[in-house]
C-alpha cells in the first residue's frame, strides 16, 4: 500500500469515525423526554461492549468446552456480587484447569 493511499483511507475512516459521534449531537436540540428511548441508550455501550468481547472470550483456546466454563464460572460469580478481580481470577483459573483437564 503507497503512503497516500494509506492516509488517505485513514482520513475516510477519521471522517466516518467523527460524523457518527458527531452526528446525534447536530441532530438532538433537545432533552430526550421518551422512557424506553432512555433506557436504550442507557443499555448499548453494555450490548456493544459484550458483542465485542464474547467472541474472543469462546474462541480464545482451540477447544470451545474450557471458554465455556470459564464463561460460565464468571458469569455465576458476577452474578452473585463479586468484585471483577475475583471473576476475572476464578474464570482464569477455571479455563486453565480445564486445559489441563483435556
Amino acid at each position: 500500500m503507497k503512503l497516500t493511499e494509506f492516509f488517505t483511507a485513514l482520513a475516510v475512516m477519521a471522517a466516518v469515525t467523527y460524523l457518527v459521534r458527531a452526528l446525534p449531537f447536530g441532530l438532538m436540540q433537545r432533552k430526550i423526554t421518551n422512557r424506553f428511548l432512555q433506557s436504550v441508550l442507557y443499555y448499548i455501550p453494555y450490548a456493544v461492549l459484550a458483542a465485542m468481547t464474547f467472541p474472543g472470550i469462546l474462541y480464545c483456546t482451540k477447544q470451545m468446552l474450557p471458554s465455556a466454563v470459564g464463561t460460565g464460572v464468571a458469569l455465576v460469580l458476577s452474578y452473585r456480587g463479586r468484585g471483577m478481580v475475583t471473576v476475572a481470577l476464578a474464570a482464569c483459573a477455571a479455563v486453565g484447569l480445564m486445559m489441563l483437564i483435556l
